[in-house]
C-alpha cells in the first residue's frame, strides 16, 4: 500500500432514497437502514474503507436531521468530521461545504467522494481501485469510477469513455468524454452495445485544490461564498458565517455544477459488485434468494410461499404468497405496499402523490 496520509474519504449521507418507500422515510432514510446486512448501509460504507482510511480521515456530509443518528452508528469517526448543512440545497452545496472545511484542515488533501447508501460486494477490488485513483489524482486529474454496465439501465447516468490511455495500480483508465443523464431504453441499449460507456457511480477522486479550482472556474458564485466561509472554519464565528452564506447557495447537483464540464477527467471502468440499491427491484437483485428466486429481509424466515417465484416479501410479520410471481410486498407499521417488480421505479410517483396531497405522516 502506498503512503497516502493526506487521502480523505468524504461520504455523502444526506439523501432520502424515496424509491425505497415505505421503508425509507424522511426520519430514517435509506442510508440508516439495514437493507443488505444487519448493519445500516452507512455503517457498512464506513467499515469497508478500513484500513485504507482510518476513522480520523473519514468525513461525512449530511444534514442536521441525520447527523446525531449517524454519529451513533459510527462513533469511531470524530464528531468534528460530521459536516452538517443548515438546510438541504442539493449536493453541490454539500460537497463545496465539506471541501472547504477539509481544505482548511488538510490543505494538500486528496478527497475520495463516496456514497453512504450503495452496495459493494467486491471490497478488496474497491480498495485497490481507490489506490489507483489516488495515484491519478496526484497528476491534477479528476477520477471517476465507471461501473461496467450489466444491462441497459434507464435509471442510471452514463459516462462515455475514450481510448485507454494508461494503467494505474493494475487498472486501465480512459479519458472521460461526456456524461449522459438517464437515457431512454433505445439509447441505453446502444450505449451498452458500444462498449464505450460505464454507469456513473457518483464516486469521484480529486485533490481538494483541483476541486476548488473547478468551482472557481465553473461556479464562481458558489466559490465566492465558500471563500468567505473558509477563514471561519474551526473558529467561534463559523456557524454565523455559514448561516450568512447558505441561503445564497444555489440548488444544483455536483454533476451539473462541476462534473459535466470538468477538465482533465478520467474514468476507471471497474467491476466492484456495485448496486445503488435505488429501488426495491435492485435490492431484490442483491439479496440471498431461494431456489425459486424468492427472498425477504436479511435473516428472515417468516415466509410461506406456494407456487410463487421471483418475489420479494419484506415484512416482520408472517407473510404468505400463493401463486403470484414477480411481486414486491413491503410492510411497515403504517403501510402495506404491493407492486409488480417491473414497476418498482414507480414508487417515487406514490411519494410525489403523498407530498401533493399533504399526507406528510406517510413520508
Amino acid at each position: 500500500m502506498q503512503k497516502m496520509e493526506n487521502y480523505v474519504a468524504l461520504i455523502l449521507a444526506g439523501g432520502g432514497g424515496t424509491r425505497l418507500w415505505p421503508l425509507s422515510r424522511k426520519e430514517k432514510p435509506k442510508q440508516m437502514l439495514p437493507l443488505v446486512t444487519n448493519h445500516s448501509m452507512f455503517k457498512v460504507s464506513v467499515e469497508r474503507l478500513m484500513p485504507l482510511f482510518p476513522p480520523e480521515r473519514v468525513y461525512v456530509a449530511t444534514t442536521a436531521d441525520y447527523a446525531e443518528d449517524l454519529q451513533q452508528e459510527c462513533p469511531q469517526v470524530p464528531a468534528e468530521n460530521f459536516i452538517t448543512e443548515p438546510s438541504a440545497r442539493n449536493n453541490a452545496a454539500a460537497v463545496g461545504l465539506a471541501l472547504t472545511i477539509i481544505q482548511k484542515r488538510i490543505p494538500d488533501a486528496t478527497v475520495a467522494m463516496l456514497t453512504a447508501d450503495h452496495h459493494i460486494s467486491k471490497i478488496d477490488v474497491f480498495r485497490d481501485v481507490l489506490e489507483a485513483a489516488y495515484e491519478l489524482a496526484q497528476e491534477q486529474r479528476i477520477v471517476t469510477l465507471g461501473i461496467s454496465p450489466a444491462f441497459p439501465s434507464t435509471g442510471f447516468g452514463y459516462i462515455e469513455q475514450g481510448d485507454i490511455i494508461g494503467t494505474a495500480n493494475g487498472f486501465d483508465f480512459a479519458k472521460s468524454e461526456r456524461f449522459t443523464e438517464k437515457p431512454n431504453l433505445v439509447r441505453a441499449t446502444q450505449f451498452v452495445a458500444s462498449g464505450r460507456y460505464s454507469w456513473n457511480s457518483g464516486m469521484f477522486i480529486w485533490q481538494v485544490s483541483t476541486a476548488m479550482s473547478e468551482f472557481e472556474r465553473q461556479r464562481p458564485d458558489m466559490y465566492t461564498l465558500l471563500q468567505r466561509l473558509q477563514p471561519s472554519v474551526d473558529t467561534p464565528s463559523f456557524e454565523a458565517t455559514l448561516g450568512e452564506i447558505w441561503e445564497a447557495m444555489p440548488r444544483v447537483s455536483i454533476d451539473y455544477a462541476i462534473m459535466e464540464g470538468a477538465r482533465n477527467m478520467v474514468v476507471i471502468p471497474v467491476d466492484i459488485g456495485w448496486s445503488d440499491v435505488g429501488t426495491w427491484a435492485s435490492l431484490y437483485d442483491i439479496l440471498d434468494q431461494d431456489r425459486f428466486g424468492n427472498c425477504g429481509k436479511n435473516g428472515d424466515d417468516k415466509r410461506i410461499i406456494l407456487d410463487a417465484e421471483d418475489a420479494l416479501l419484506y415484512s416482520d410479520k408472517l407473510t404468505v404468497a400463493i401463486g403470484v410471481d414477480n411481486i414486491i410486498v413491503v410492510e411497515t407499521d403504517d403501510v402495506l405496499m404491493i407492486c409488480h417488480k417491473d414497476r418498482a421505479q414507480d414508487v417515487k410517483q406514490i411519494v410525489n402523490y403523498l407530498r401533493e396531497n399533504e399526507m406528510k405522516d406517510y413520508l
